[in-house]
This record gives C-alpha cells, structure tokens and sequence, in this order.
C-alpha cells in the first residue's frame, strides 16, 4: 500500500496527481492525504477571521487554532477543497471517498488545550486551544475501502478522544497512519523540489538523506519544513521504509517522486 500526501498550498498541480492517482491504483493500494492552509487562510481574510501563528519554546509554528478559525478549517478542508479533490479524481475513473479525520473517528487526537509559545523574549502559555495530536487511526474503515477498490482521500480535522473536533498536524497523522497500516514507503508533495540546503535557492536540493539521520536537517529547514522533518523522522521510527519528498506543482508529481527526481529518505 502507497501513502501519499499532498500539501495545500495554492500552485498544486491536481490534475497531474489525479493522473498519476489512477495509474498507479492498477498496480497498488493507495490511501491519499491533503492539505488546504492555502484556502483556509484565504477563507479566513475574507470572513475577517484573524490567524495568529505561534511559535513553541523550540522553534516549531503552527497556527493557533480558536473556533472561529476551527470552523473555517472545516469549510475549507473537509468541504471546498477535499470535495473538489474528490471530483477531479472521478474524473480520471478513480472511486474516491472524501472523509475528514472526523468522519467515523478517522483520526483519534489527543487534545492539546494549552500550549507554550514564544513571545519576544518571554514563553507564555496559551490557553483555549483547539488542537491535538493524532495518536490512533480507524485502520479498520480505511481497509474496507482500499479492499474494495475505493480511494480514502481524507484531510484534517480530527476527533479527540473527548470528542471534539480539533485542528491537527497532516505529516504527524501520516506518520501514525503508515505505522498503524504498516505502510512501508510514503509520497510527500508539496511546493518545492524536496530538502534544499539553502531554502531560497532550488539548485540546493538534497537528492537523498539517510533515514537515521533525519533529525540531523533540522537546521536546514524554515516554517512548515521542520514539521515535515519531525514527521518523517517519527515515520521512520514507526517503520516506514522510504520516503519521497516531491515537487507537488510539475507534471506528474507523483510518478517523478517515485522515480526519485526530489529528496529520498531512506
């Protein structure tokens, strides 16, 4: 069975990975991940929805999630974007089904109320929190699909374990989906060529990185990059095998990662 995960930012190329999508299922299983912080964000600005971005006493962001934004979360990811997802992938002749980490407790997180996060100089602690990081999957849903010839498409949030619904990190959730479905290789796609030693400059990519020492590339990486890294390094240690970064904005994103034109870690 084939991982993959597709950033959402707004340049994806979707068409090249619906075709690559259908391709690929005549020669295996496939469980498909998306992003959609692009038009959540978007949605946000026009709902005058303010979005605060923290950064934890590590150096990690991510957005800080009340229900306002919760709430544009789920328009834009389990509503817009996957449904959009969905229909191009109908498209190309693939039977997709469109969930949430909600949907028939998919993604099961641990809530996360309060956090820390740097403030200047100081570390505060920021409370009413809606996020959560995922610890179990539904392995026994996404297996009745993927077994009778359906693509679970699923996307952010998840259900905690009291039953709210919260904002959770995509490339932690694959990490425990691949080791729960004992995946062994995963696809990340987003919008750049793979690792880059310089983060501005694309003729910097890391062609390959050494599955044990993956946490060594955090000081490479900006934003966003560092969640990816955490989240193949807590893949690798959940027995994932290989993993392909890719550009998720060429032609055939998908088919070009798999051939290794990124950053493998393996």
């Amino acid at each position: 069975m084939l991982l993959i995960k597709v950033g959402g930012g707004k340049e994806i190329n979707w068409d090249g990975i619906a075709r690559d999508i259908s391709y690929l299922l005549s020669r295996e299983k496939i469980v498909l991940v998306h992003g959609a912080s692009y038009y959540r964000d978007e949605l946000a600005r026009r709902l005058s929805i303010p979005i605060k971005t923290v950064v934890s006493p590590s150096g990690i962001s991510s957005v800080y999630t009340d229900q306002q934004l919760l709430e544009a979360l789920l328009m834009a990811y389990a509503g817009l974007v996957n449904k959009k997802i969905v229909a191009r992938l109908q498209k190309e002749g693939v039977r997709a089904v469109g969930l949430s980490g909600v949907d028939g407790e998919l993604w099961q997180a641990k809530a996360k109320k309060e956090i820390l996060a740097r403030e200047g100089d100081r570390v505060v602690l920021l409370k009413n929190n809606l996020t959560g990081r995922v610890e179990e999957i539904n392995t026994e849903l996404i297996n009745l699909l993927v077994e009778n010839n359906y693509l679970p498409v699923i996307c952010s949030p998840a259900i905690s374990f009291e039953k709210e619904i919260v904002n959770t990190d995509n490339d932690w959730a694959i990490a425990v989906m691949a080791e729960k479905l004992k995946i062994k290789k995963l696809v990340v796609l987003f919008e750049k060529p793979g690792l880059l030693e310089n983060p501005d400059d694309e003729s910097t990519l890391v062609p390959w990185l050494e599955k044990e020492k993956i946490a060594d590339y955090l000081p490479l990486a900006r934003d966003r990059m560092k969640k990816k890294i955490l989240g193949a390094k807590r893949a690798i240690e959940g027995g994932v095998e290989v993993i392909f970064w890719g550009d998720g904005q060429i032609e055939n994103p998908v088919l070009n990662a798999l051939e290794g034109k990124g950053t493998v870690i393996s």
